[in-house]
Formats: structure tokens, C-alpha cells, sequence
């Protein structure tokens, strides 16, 4: 919305100049986008004296004048108008000044040889009228070198208009937030009345569900229409309006003026009567911009008795369009149906300043005010006379009480209000109060949609009074809590656990293709209405659009990937039917070209280590952590595995593995073997008790021992089994199990495997003698033999 001060001022008592006008709308809500000032291009049209006009030696039609434009110097400026003469004063622009009416910048130029500085202008050319036959010719009173534009530097303040807030789409409304916060004094618009003088009228009629719920009208007969005086020109210039023609110019006043769009018809161009109406599938029309458009079967139109006249609300037509020629008209001013135009709007692509005032809500009690306004405008302008204002159909507004408890607004804010104080701003707002002592009956105003409960009339109140007025306190920091949940602290430490791995984030949609989904899991939950047809469901797994983007980098040639994403999958349509996981994707080499390291491929085994680093930082004990050999659709059969807590029984932290070579293959991976990880956050439980911190890293001063054992044991024991019968031998001096070897084959029993691990032995207090060593060493062979059926390999 974009307003000035010269305009505010017919509706706004105040001596505030712009700048402190536009820190007071911010500081109520109508946030001021930017302060445009016209003096810097206007300026530069100043008062001057033709001292001298000849005629250019290579041109018949043109003229050399020599201009005083009042700063001691002579300018030569070639002019081609017939009336540049001696002793004429008139308007010059100097160089770098830009035309109004074509936007053209001026430069020094030469002109059939002859050079000329600046320009000096025509009516036509400032867009004060359409004469152009000659320069302006001023009155010889006026001062050479002073300012030609005095009235029109006014700089135009544009204001971001939030959309519940449809009644500062006028400029009254804005004025009375202003005076409501002590910025100036409302000035009350007297109620006018128009003296009926023709008995002219066009019948209306409104069919139903039409999405129109009331329309008046206005005949005005004998008009002259013609071009608008000065003042009307320079308040729509001002605004960035371009003037029209009077009839045209007052409806767009009046509506920027006190938000009431208006439009006006050619009388004589309607059949019969008017008819609003639903659109009949197949009907098209020509709009006042130029384009034909074809009608559905909802959209609220405006008809006669043989054509479509426009758009309810939206557009008018050009069959009824007003010319310099009309006689008769016949002025509407309607309620329309918010969602309708909304509706109607986007399905045909337009955007007009009538509909972006009534999808966010016109006064419905502003018809008869709108119709008399502009009624008398045009009478005063273009003459005519005028008939009775006709108001059919039923308005659907029904008027809006609100008890509002004043204490209310401490227990909300921090600090009280008194009930003089918020009667007196409620008042100026609009209200009709009524003081009940410990609460006030209101009457929200019509022109607010807004206001629908007691929490916007608190809101009101702080936002006229000042959020700067709250007094600021310190929080009672014992009785403080957290700000986040332990699943929002979950989500944050995996995103870091994993980030510190190398691997780089990726925030995707939920939603994901149904041709990649549908390859990783066998849910299908199809969306009625995507946003786009290749996000047509909601994803499943979160892989869905890690892959996408994976397979996007290695067609640009990026094939070395270390990915990640942590985020909802969908289980189902109802709410609840989702769940948190992290994934994670290697991709091609593990380090970059190198010539000291030679180039590694990311592995099942790579992908493993992550997960279970990623779980240890959660707080996971690495004991209670179960791997077993099977997995998802997701991953390969054989070359993949799960991460259970407790026993394969407990909660499945994660799974693990190469992606499935039919995803890869249908994905066309080119031959690469992707590996990746899920983490399910779901299966991570609040621990009743406050975790300890992590103890101190202690490095032993003693000698470290490491002994090599290897097992034959049954094909089906596993690694993580036997480490962890030797971690509890002598949990306190084992400092750490590593396997080296798993080999089957020759001099290999059938269905047994060799299994190689080195045990590295520490104490923090002492160092082992050979003694303690071999009593260890023996402790595990013994366990392991136990507890497994294997033997030591010789």
C-alpha cells in the first residue's frame, strides 16, 4: 500500500513529517517497506527564461535558445516547439532527468549538429494534461531557477500490509491507527447525502450463489467525462497510479482513499439489465486489459441480457468500458464472496488492485458511503445528474460482540492496562464500548474481519500502546526449563554425530518420487494433490530422496559422496503414522586422488563403523549393542545387517549395508555399490535418571600388552560373541578387542571358521608381569572354549 503525506493529511490532523510518520506505522505493525522521494528526479525540473530563440541552421522546425535557469549561466538547449520565443518563461530539465510521461533520461546530445543541454518541456511530457503542441508557458511572477514541481516532492511511503489487516488497504485506516497511537487526530468525514435529480435507473438482478450478497447502484446521466483536474492527478501520480480519465481516475481515488473498490459502466452500452451471476462453461470476454478470457462454470460474473460485462470484484469489461465519450454511467459499488475471488483470480491469472482488496475483506457497510463519494466527485468534475443509490440482495455480515476482561490483558502482557486507557484507544480504533467496570462490552467495527476474540483486542492494545512499553524482567532462572524436548535434543546430537563423520547434510522434501519410493519399500501412500509430479508421495524412506540427489551430484561428475539427511518417513495417512530417521550414503572412494594413499571404495564395513560411532555418541553402551545379519529391502541380502539394544529381541537401533542391487541397477548407479545407514530414533528411550558425563580420558603410564589369539569355531558363532566372553574375563585390564582374520578354507574344519583377535592388555596402576599375563591369556582360552565349543588354532 503505498501512501504520502499530503494524502494522509485530509484524514489525519498532525505536524509529523515522513520520517517520523513511517517509525510509527512500523512500531504499530504496518511495517513501512521503503520511503521513495520524488525530489530527487523532480527537482530537476526548474522555472526558466527563453533569453534568446533562432533558428537552427540545419533544421526548419527547430529552434537554439539560450535559457537562464537561474544559476548566473546561459544553457543552449534545441527546442522544437513552434510557441519558444524571447522573454517565454517555461519549465527546463537539466541532464540525467527523467521524463514522467516515457521514462526516457535526458543526456547532452547533439542535434543536427548543434548541441543541447537538457530539454524544455511540455504538458504532455510531465503527464499535467494531454497538450503537447507546445512548451508550458508560465506567468512572468514566477522566480528563474526555482522548483516547477512544489507540491508534488512529497515522498510516498510504501507499506507492507499484512493480509489480516484488509482495512489499511485505504488510506483512513491508515490515518486511524495512527491517531489511535497519538500520532495526530482523526478528522471524522462528515456523512454526505446527494441530491436526487434523476429518476434514471438500471434494474439489478442476483441470482443465487452467485457470490455476490449484495450489490448497489448508482445512475449518473449527462456526464462530460474529460481529462482530471490537478489535484486528482498529482494523488494518484503520487501513489504510482497513472491517471485516465475523470470517471476512471475518481473510482481508483475512492477506493485507495477509503478502501471501497468501485466500478464504472457505460450506461447505454448495457442490454436490459444487469445480472450478477455464476459463469456458464464456455463464456469469454474481453477485460479492460486488453485479453480475452475463457470462463469456467464458478465464476461470479456481471452480465446484461446478452454478454458477460466482467468479473465480479476482479475485472471489468471493455464492451461497458468508460470513454472520453460516454454521457451516461452507471456506478456499482458490491460485496463479493473473499474465496470466490481468490478463486476466480488465480484460476485465470489476474491480478488487479479491486481483487486483492476484496479477497482479504472490504467493509460490507461501506456501499452506499463509496457510491455517494464518487457520485458527488463526478458530479463536481464531469457534471450530470444524479439518481437514487439501489441497494438489493441481503448483506451476510453479522455484527460482532466481545467481552473483553481488562485484567486479561496483565495476565497475557506482564503489566495491567487501565480501563480508561483501553477504552480510549479501543474507541479510536473504531469500537462502540461500553464500560462495565471489570470487563467492557464491545462492537468490533465492520471494516475489521479480524477481530474475533478477546485475544485480539489484547493484541490491539499493546500494538497501539507500544511493545517498547513493556517493562523488561529477568527470568526466574530457577524454575527455567530446557527449550528443548529430549527428541528435539536427540534430533540435533545425531545431525552432529553424524556431520563430524565428513558427511554433508541434506534437507529434502517429505515428499519423494512414487518411482524411487516404490523401489526401497513396499508402503505406497500416493498424494490427491503434489506439488509436483515428480513428488507424488509421501516418502517412506528416507533414502527416497538421499538416492535422488546422489544420483544427481554423479551425473555432474561427482561420484566420491559422503551424504546425510535426518528426518520424517510416513508409516501411514493417519496423524502419528510417522517416524524420525537418520540416513546416511557413502559413495565411491574414501579419500581423494592422493599419491601417498592409495584410493580406497567406501564398504559395508565403513558403513558399520559409522553407525556404531554414531550410536556410542548417543549414549549407547557399545556392549549392549547386538548385530545381526539381516536387514531391509533396502539393502543387499547378504552384505548388510541390524543394530539391536540388548539382544536381538530389543529395540532395532539401526540397520546397515550396501544398497540393493536392484535399486541400483534401476537407478542406473553405473556399476557403483552404494553403502548406507539408517538410524531409527524412535527406538531411543528418555532415561528415567540424568546420564552421567562421560569420564575423563585417562592415559596409562604403564606399558601396554597386546596377545593374538585364534578360535576355530562353528560357522554360525559370531565375532561380537566371543568378544564379548572375552571382555568380561577381566573387564578392568582388557583395554580393547580388535579381529584381524576371519578365514575359511583349507585346513578348516567344514562349517567352521577361523576367527583372529588381538587383546590389548593395560593397567592403570601397575605394570603386568608375565605372571598375571599368561593367568589372563588362559582365563580367555578357557572361556572361549566354554562357551563356544571352539579351540585354540595351532
Amino acid at each position: 500500500m503505498n501512501i504520502t503525506l499530503n494524502w494522509l493529511k485530509k484524514h489525519l490532523k498532525t505536524s509529523s513529517n515522513t520520517n517520523a510518520i513511517a517509525e510509527k506505522l512500523t512500531s504499530i505493525g504496518l511495517e513501512v517497506e521503503s520511503i521513495t522521494s520524488a525530489s530527487s528526479n523532480l527537482s530537476n525540473f526548474k522555472v526558466c527564461k527563453v533569453l534568446k530563440a533562432i533558428k537552427h541552421p540545419d533544421a526548419d522546425k527547430l529552434k537554439v535558445c539560450d535559457v537562464d535557469i537561474g544559476d548566473g549561466k546561459i544553457t543552449k538547449v534545441v527546442c522544437g516547439a513552434s510557441n519558444a520565443r524571447d522573454g517565454l518563461i517555461t519549465v527546463y530539465a537539466s541532464p540525467g532527468t527523467v521524463i514522467p510521461k516515457n521514462g526516457m533520461k535526458l543526456s547532452v546530445a547533439k542535434i543536427r549538429g548543434v548541441e543541447s543541454f537538457g530539454m524544455l518541456c511540455s504538458e504532455s511530457e510531465l503527464n499535467l494534461s494531454e497538450e503537447s503542441e507546445g512548451i508550458i508557458e508560465l506567468k512572468n511572477k514566477l522566480k528563474i531557477g526555482d522548483n516547477f514541481f512544489t507540491e508534488n516532492l512529497d515522498p510516498m511511503i510504501d507499506i507492507s500490509i499484512t493480509p489480516n489487516r484488509s482495512d489499511c488497504l485505504g488510506v483512513r485506516g491508515i490515518a486511524r491507527d495512527l491517531a489511535a497511537c497519538g500520532e495526530g487526530s482523526f478528522i471524522q468525514q462528515k456523512i454526505e447525502k446527494i441530491k436526487v435529480t434523476s429518476k434514471k435507473n438500471i434494474k439489478v438482478e442476483i441470482a443465487r450463489e452467485s457470490g455476490c450478497s449484495q450489490f448497489g447502484g448508482c445512475y449518473i446521466e449527462g456526464v462530460q467525462n474529460k481529462e482530471s483536474p490537478v489535484w486528482l492527478k498529482k494523488h494518484l501520480e503520487s501513489v504510482g497510479q497513472k491517471p485516465i480519465s475523470a470517471i476512471v481516475d475518481i473510482t481508483n481515488y475512492v477506493m485507495l482513499d477509503i478502501n471501497r473498490p468501485l466500478h464504472a459502466y457505460d450506461a447505454d452500452k448495457i442490454k436490459e439489465k444487469i445480472i450478477v451471476r455464476r459463469s456458464k462453461k464456455g463464456e469469454s470476454f474481453k477485460a479492460l486489459d486488453n485479453k480475452n478470457y475463457q470462463l469456467s462454470a464458478d465464476h461470479c460474473v456481471i452480465s446484461d441480457k446478452e454478454k458477460v460485462l466482467g468479473l465480479g470484484g476482479i475485472i471489468g469489461g471493455e464492451t461497458t468500458g468508460i470513454e472520453l465519450d460516454t454521457t451516461n454511467i452507471f456506478l456499482e459499488a458490491a460485496s463479493f464472496d473473499p474465496i470466490s475471488i481468490a478463486k476466480s483470480s488465480k484460476e485465470l491469472g489476474i491480478i488487479t488492485d479491486a481483487k486483492y482488496r476484496f479477497e482479504r475483506g472490504v467493509d460490507p457497510n461501506s456501499i452506499e458511503e463509496g457510491l455517494i463519494k464518487a457520485s458527488k466527485l463526478i458530479q463536481e468534475i464531469c457534471g450530470g445528474k444524479i439518481s437514487k443509490i439501489n441497494i438489493i440482495g441481503k448483506s451476510n455480515y453479522k455484527e460482532k460482540k466481545i467481552k473483553f476482561i481488562v485484567s486479561n490483558f496483565k495476565k497475557l502482557i506482564g503489566f495491567s492496562i487501565s480501563n480508561i486507557e483501553a477504552i480510549k484507544i479501543l474507541e479510536k480504533l473504531g469500537f462502540i464500548v461500553k464500560n462495565k467496570k471489570t470487563y467492557l462490552d464491545l462492537i468490533v467495527p465492520s471494516f475489521r474481519p479480524d477481530i474475533n476474540q478477546e485475544v485480539d483486542i489484547i493484541e490491539e492494545l499493546i500494538r497501539i500502546k507500544g511493545y517498547n512499553n513493556i517493562p523488561l524482567a529477568e527470568p526466574n532462572r530457577i524454575a527455567f526449563k530446557p527449550a528443548l524436548n529430549y527428541e528435539q535434543k536427540l534430533f540435533h546430537y545425531i545431525q552432529r554425530s553424524i556431520a563430524s563423520l565428513g558427511y554433508l547434510e541434506t534437507v529434502t522434501w517429505s515428499f519423494a518420487s512414487s518411482k524411487i519410493n516404490d523401489l526401497l519399500t513396499d508402503k505406497k501412500l500416493r498424494l490427491t494433490n503434489p506439488i509436483s509430479s515428480d513428488l507424488d508421495t509421501l516418502r517412506t524412506s528416507i533414502f527416497s530422496n538421499i538416492l535422488t540427489h546422489c544420483k544427481n551430484n554423479i551425473d555432474r561428475g561427482y561420484k566420491n559422496l559422503m551424504l546425510f539427511e535426518v528426518g520424517p518417513v510416513f508409516n501411514g495417512i493417519n496423524p502419528g503414522d510417522q517416524s524420525v530417521v537418520a540416513g546416511a550414503l557413502r559413495l565411491g572412494h574414501k579419500i581423494e586422488k592422493s599419491w601417498i594413499e592409495k584410493n580406497a571404495l567406501s564398504n559395508v564395513y565403513d558403513v558399520k563403523s559409522d553407525a556404531i560411532s554414531v550410536l556410542l555418541d548417543l549414549g549407547i553402551e557399545k556392549d549392549k549393542l547386538v548385530i545381526e545379519n539381516k536387514s531391509n529391502l533396502l539393502f543387499h541380502p547378504g552384505r548388510s545387517g541390524s543394530i539391536y539394544l540388548g539382544s536381538n529381541k530389543g529395540p532395532l537401533l539401526a540397520t546397515f549395508g550396501e544398497i540393493n542391487p536392484i535399486i541400483t541397477n534401476q537407478l542406473e548407479f553405473e556399476k557403483l555399490s552404494p553403502c548406507g545407514f539408517e538410524i531409527y530414533l524412535e527406538g531411543f528411550k528418555e532415561p528415567k535418571k540424568k546420564q552421567k558425563d562421560k569420564n575423563v580420558f585417562v592415559v596409562s603410564k604403564y606399558q601396554s600388552v597386546e596377545r593374538d589369539f585364534a578360535f576355530v569355531v562353528d560357522k554360525n558363532i559370531k565375532a561380537s560373541e566371543i568378544i564379548s566372553i572375552i571382555k568380561n574375563c577381566e573387564p578392568i585390564l582388557i583395554q580393547s578387542i580388535d579381529i584381524f582374520d576371519v578365514y575359511e578354507g583349507d585346513n578348516i574344519e567344514k562349517n567352521k571358521k577361523s576367527i583372529a583377535l588381538s587383546v590389548k592388555l593395560q593397567s592403570m596402576d601397575k605394570t603386568l608381569d608375565e605372571k598375571t599375563i599368561e593367568a589372563i591369556s588362559q582365563q580367555i582360552i578357557l572361556s572361549v572354549q566354554a562357551k563356544t565349543g571352539g579351540t585354540l588354532r595351532s
